[in-house]
């Protein structure tokens, strides 16, 4: 192995010495301990340690890193306290994550470290939103994730490059291609002859390296972070390295031939630049010995810690509590003027878009066809004159990427609203949503502040593709909030108060609605408060609760009835407001729980159950159901008509009244 230090002083060979002979240190301590028992699960990056360690060394320690399992070498560099990072490693109340996540799966906003999931692709995107952050801002400044070679088979690796490219943001993309994803070896994921050569396709600049070489590393990393920043382009940067030990020590190695540990043994990062630094004279035996005994102390030490500090004891008030970002609620539409304006859905919604945006000098709205265009519903129609092409963005056909690109530019402190240009495309960038926009508050206190906004429902003949009502998929999801106003007034005060919000909204608009559905709205900037239903006509004799297009069924419906019918519009269905459903059953007695959803799995399968738990005694009758058949949404008027659960509403609710 060559070292060529170039311009690097002495004092800086030493610096990325101890560096990168601190990682390996806890690593062997770690094995120790596994073997003890008193460690139970271990991702080792023995054999990697330059990578981790000449990136982080690279980097300003403001600039966003996106790290994996085996990148300890970025948590030590970035100086995070060993005590803490050993109570995370074994799940103490005292780590990162209050021991809700375990070994790596965790960040710290703190050290610019944002925390993995086990998908690992959806990592890349969260860089490109810190990027773009810094884009913005025109900071001279760089994020970087990791992935690995089996990573580079996700949509997510094409949908993070591509994104990146297009929109010229300044990413380090770093492969660690250490010969196996698990167990699968690289000639099983890829057939070109390298990764890097990828980025050509992407119009990207891509380089492969000697990725156990730290000072290869760190220049290129160096020169990476200069590149980027001087041309507004991104870079893929494959290292070529081995892995040492199993995926995790529990899966072993027998699928690893055994001369390729003795070919990489020789290439071992840590022992080659510390007999490089000896040959060199620039450190002697006695530093070696003195500092790694220095380390094997301040680990035990900060072990000792590790194992005296408390056990999680579980608290169900704090647990759900930290679900979600605290928040206040802005002010309630009864204390705003009295000017007005008749408006369509559409309309309302578009100027409480507006209005946030002239609120907020750091909200983003990105979908696809959103900017000159206006958006497929002309929602944002006239956005880019007002506020320019930067703050309104266009995006390429990759719904994943997009919503891990609004939860990097949440990282930065930026709000986005991202349009799913239908809500059953949402499909493309579920595990974003359920798996990192809804958990990472939770897990390691970073909020989400981003709204997904997704035009809904059924009712204008748009098939199968482009009519499902999907919210209820969202609802069982914890740390998501989920919207649905079914009036102009509401849409735009939920809109307002979605955005204001910190924590990820599911913002659900039926497209029937948009232009069918008018009322006056104030003109004013105003919040409508998530979580709280409205009783919109009062009624003593059955409640129908409902949602959306649902409202405007039961209040036609009720015009035919000689009964009296109180309409209970939920407006948010997570969280569901609990007080006001338990009021309207005390008050009639009987209730039909109506949605356009289909029936099986519907939310109102969830409220017939809690009703049935919490308020049997008031009930007069069965709480039942009115829903959607459990079919996909036909295309033809006639079966759409006859699909849509109003075609039994009448039937439903006679059944009801009469029990």
């Amino acid at each position: 192995m060559k070292f060529d230090k170039k311009n690097l002083s002495n004092e800086k060979l030493i610096e990325l010495y101890k560096n990168i002979a601190l990682p390996r240190a806890i690593e062997e301590k770690m094995l120790l301990l596994l073997r003890q028992g008193k460690v139970s699960k271990w991702f080792s990056g023995i054999g990697q340690e330059a990578i981790s360690v000449g990136v982080a060394c690279a980097l300003q320690h403001d600039e966003w890193v996106m790290p994996l399992h085996r990148n300890l070498g970025i948590f030590t560099t970035r100086k995070m306290p060993l005590d803490k990072l050993f109570m995370q490693l074994q799940g103490k109340k005292n780590g990162f994550s209050k021991g809700r996540e375990r070994s790596f799966h965790f960040g710290s906003a703190e050290h610019h470290i944002c925390g993995m999931i086990s998908h690992l692709g959806p990592q890349l995107s969260l860089a490109d939103g810190a990027a773009l952050a810094y884009k913005l801002r025109k900071e001279n400044k760089v994020s970087v994730a990791f992935t690995g070679d089996g990573g580079t088979s996700q949509g997510d690796f094409h949908e993070a490059l591509n994104t990146a490219a297009v929109w010229g943001l300044p990413v380090i993309f770093v492969i660690e291609n250490n010969g196996y994803g698990l167990s699968t070896p690289t000639n099983e994921q890829f057939v070109c002859e390298k990764l890097s050569d990828r980025a050509i396709g992407y119009g990207m600049k891509g380089i492969t390296i000697e990725g156990n070489n730290i000072l290869e590393v760190y220049h290129t990393m160096q020169e990476a972070r200069e590149y980027c920043i001087r041309e507004q382009k991104p870079i893929l940067v494959e290292c070529m390295t081995f892995r040492m030990r199993g995926h995790e020590e529990a899966s072993g190695v027998k699928y690893v031939p055994k001369e390729l540990f003795e070919q990489w043994g020789k290439l071992d990062p840590v022992m080659n630049f510390e007999n490089y630094l000896l040959e060199e004279k620039i450190i002697s035996q006695n530093f070696v010995d003195e500092t790694k005994a220095n380390f094997k102390h301040e680990i035990e030490i900060n072990l000792e810690k590790c194992f005296a500090s408390p056990e999680p004891v579980a608290n169900t008030e704090e647990e759900v509590n930290d679900i979600f970002a605290p928040h206040k609620q802005l002010s309630a539409i009864s204390n705003q003027s009295s000017e007005t304006k008749e408006m369509r859905l559409v309309d309302a919604i578009s100027e409480g878009l507006k209005q946030s945006m002239q609120k907020h000098s750091n909200l983003i709205v990105m979908g696809q066809d959103v900017a000159e265009y206006g958006g497929v519903f002309k929602i944002t129609d006239g956005f880019v004159a007002e506020f320019g092409k930067e703050r309104v963005r266009n995006t390429t056909l990759c719904e994943s990427a997009i919503i891990g690109i609004s939860l990097g530019l949440s990282l930065e402190k930026y709000k986005a609203v991202m349009e799913m240009q239908f809500a059953d495309f949402v499909t493309e960038g579920f595990n974003q949503i359920v798996n990192n926009l809804a958990k990472i508050h939770y897990r390691w206190g970073q909020n989400a502040d981003v709204v997904v906004r997704m035009p809904t429902g059924a009712g204008v003949g748009a098939g199968p593709f482009h009519s499902q009502s999907n919210e209820a998929w969202f609802t069982k999801v914890p740390g998501l909030k989920v919207v649905y106003p079914s009036t102009p007034a509401d849409a735009k005060g939920l809109l307002i108060a979605a955005i204001n919000d910190p924590n990820p909204v599911m913002f659900f608009e039926h497209k029937a609605l948009y232009r069918s559905v008018s009322g006056m709205v104030p003109t004013d900037y105003y919040e409508i408060e998530i979580g709280k239903a409205n009783v919109v006509q009062e009624g003593n004799d059955v409640s129908i609760i409902t949602y959306g297009a649902g409202v405007h069924w039961a209040l036609e419906i009720a015009k035919t009835l000689e009964v009296g019918v109180e309409i209970l519009d939920l407006r948010t269905l997570a969280p569901l407001d609990y007080e006001a459903i338990e009021k309207t059953v005390n008050k009639t007695g009987k209730v039909l729980v109506l949605h356009e959803d289909t029936l099986i799995g519907g939310i109102g399968g969830e409220i017939s159950a809690w009703i049935n738990e919490h308020c049997f005694e008031s009930l007069d009758a069965p709480v039942m159901r009115c829903a959607s058949l459990d079919t996909p949404v036909p295309f033809a008027i006639p079966l759409e008509n006859n699909f849509l659960a109003k075609a039994r509403l009448k039937e439903s609710l006679e059944k009801l009244v009469n029990y």
